[in-house]
């Protein structure tokens, strides 16, 4: 009979090999089901005893420095698990249910970040975004959803202008998700005082080029990442819009001036992970295939920059704008029209967002 240690280990192995993002351990009444989130699809794999299931989930709290005694309470932790198949950085996450803990755990796999070449559905997008990158000052803003692929994008870009312009690079994050030996990484320890604020204003005394800032999420960080660029710094950041437009919209909101926003805002990347046609399989890929197939997602952008960026910006100071860049909408109309993506992406990321 396996232990504890081994089941656990063997659920992460085969989570791993399917290249799953997340671990989902959910309770019901009689027992526990365990299932992946595989390329935003969540697959059912197990059933499992609950008393079997409390046990896996005690022994990952411990190894994650969690409180095994508190079950009442929702906790977060990390951990990270080298096997003889697998080097990963788990991210865990409980939450008290009515029949028992639940506990979701995502997979951080610790390989190297793969070239911005390697990103996008249509090479264009790539040539623009380096292009971008040739600005010695100002602000850049990637939006998505959570799991779009925004970190990756951003070390993809920062890997880049490392090798090829040498650039001084420091990134800010809360958690700090893949470790690089390229750039000098702070991650943000409130407890410790290092807030995003308090960080960045001691990055800008370490003479960085470009910085990353992990997510502008309140006023005071959008003031600070806005100072930075007017200062002659590079800043790539995150921010939670719904698409490109929404970025400078929220930036008002954070009470950052529309002259300041003219004067920094270099370009708002709106980007979403999607899925690749299966060439083999008709319908939906099974999952055996998955495992096989080496690209199954690639990132497809809405970019707003030069022209049609003023023209946005004008049109939030209410001057009427004439403006047309390619939207996420026509991005993904495009993909599905050239066969690569599936019809139904339209419908998940297009008619679900305009509802």
């Amino acid at each position: 009979m396996q232990s504890i240690e081994q089941i656990s280990e063997r659920i992460i192995e085969e989570a791993c090999a399917l290249r799953a993002s997340d671990i989902h351990i959910i309770p019901r009444e009689h027992e526990t089901l365990i299932q992946f989130r595989v390329d935003d699809e969540l697959i059912e794999k197990h059933s499992m005893k609950k008393q079997i299931c409390e046990r896996i989930i005690s022994h990952l709290k411990f190894l994650a420095s969690m409180d095994i005694g508190e079950r009442r309470r929702p906790q977060n932790g990390a951990l990270s698990l080298s096997t003889t198949n697998i080097n990963v950085h788990l991210r865990l996450s409980t939450l008290p249910t009515i029949h028992e803990e639940s506990l979701v755990i995502r997979i951080l796999p610790q390989e190297k970040i793969p070239p911005i070449t390697h990103l996008s559905l249509f090479p264009s997008t790539t040539k623009k975004l380096l292009s971008i990158l040739n600005h010695s000052h100002g602000l850049m803003i990637f939006t998505g959803p959570t799991g779009s692929g925004k970190t990756t994008t951003l070390y993809s870009l920062i890997h880049y202008a490392k090798r090829h312009f040498n650039r001084n690079i420091i990134t800010l994050e809360d958690p700090v998700e893949t470790k690089s030996e390229e750039v000098l990484q702070v991650q943000v320890n409130e407890k410790a005082g290092i807030t995003y604020a308090a960080g960045l204003k001691a990055i800008l005394r370490h003479d960085p080029d470009m910085i990353m800032v992990g997510e502008i999420r309140d006023r005071e960080t959008a003031q600070i990442a806005i100072r930075a660029s007017l200062t002659g710094h590079l800043v790539l950041s995150t921010m939670h819009t719904r698409d490109a437009k929404g970025a400078i919209y929220r930036l008002l909101e954070f009470d950052v001036s529309l002259s300041e926003i003219e004067q920094t805002l270099i370009a708002v990347s709106a980007q979403r992970l999607v899925q690749l046609k299966c060439p083999f399989c008709e319908g939906h890929c099974s999952p055996f295939c998955k495992k096989l197939r080496q690209k199954r997602r690639l990132s497809i952008y809405e970019l707003l920059y030069g022209r049609n960026l003023s023209a946005v910006i004008k049109e939030a100071q209410g001057e009427v704008s004439q403006y047309h860049y390619p939207t996420l909408k026509d991005v993904i109309k495009k993909g599905i029209a050239l066969g690569y993506l599936y019809p139904n992406s339209y419908d998940r990321w297009v008619v679900h967002h305009e509802e």
